[in-house]
């Protein structure tokens, strides 16, 4: 079997390093977390030099792994507002009962005197792609009759917004997610869609 390649043995290695992090701690010292992970000392700080750089490794991670369950799920669709939604259930359904594994990483970044800022817009890059995509085909459903005229960035805007918001509120309250989807998808979303006209219709 073939060895895994560096990078994602280190994105490995940064998972397993923040779970070590979130069970016992933010100051847990270097050499515990190589003990736990069965390593040198000195082969972890190869990789980390300090626990912020784990946890940071840890959320890109995390976010790269989210990108790829979601885009899987929402690629399954073909009309945009279809796609909308896939979105917003395969997000919450990949954290769905793990929603602690992203707070706990955010508020590690912010203790660790790191700057979030940097940190949201490394987040932002990985979605932005998909976030554009997902815009540009709202206005080409619009322009093929697909789609309601709307305005389609404040509607992609709209659907982050369902995610991270109903995220927060998991962790917070404990928000059921299926009364939340079932009113979007009720009052916001299938009220945009439209279904292609039969040839006969549109002649």
């Amino acid at each position: 079997m073939a060895r895994p390649a560096e990078p994602e043995k280190r994105l490995e290695l940064a998972r397993q390093a923040a779970l070590v992090l979130e069970r016992e701690g933010l100051d847990v010292p270097m050499s515990r977390i190589a003990d736990a992970l069965r390593l040198n000392r000195s082969t972890l700080l190869y990789h980390f030099p300090a626990r912020s750089h784990i946890v940071k490794t840890a959320l890109e991670a995390l976010l790269l792994e989210q990108a790829r369950s979601v885009l899987a799920a929402v690629d399954k669709h073909s009309h945009p507002i279809d796609r909308l939604y896939a979105q917003v259930r395969a997000v919450h359904a990949f954290h769905q009962g793990r929603e602690g594994r992203i707070v706990f990483l955010s508020q590690a970044i912010a203790a660790s005197g790191e700057r979030m800022a940097d940190i949201v817009a490394a987040g932002n890059r990985v979605f932005e792609a998909h976030r554009r995509a997902a815009a540009d085909r709202v206005r080409q459903g619009i322009a093929d009759g697909l789609v309601v005229p709307c305005d389609a960035d404040a509607l992609v805007n709209l659907v982050r917004a369902v995610i991270d918001g109903l995220m927060v509120q998991r962790v917070v309250t404990g928000a059921p997610l299926a009364p939340v989807h079932r009113l979007l998808w009720k009052h916001v979303l299938l009220p945009l869609k439209k279904q292609p006209k039969k040839r006969s219709e549109s002649r």
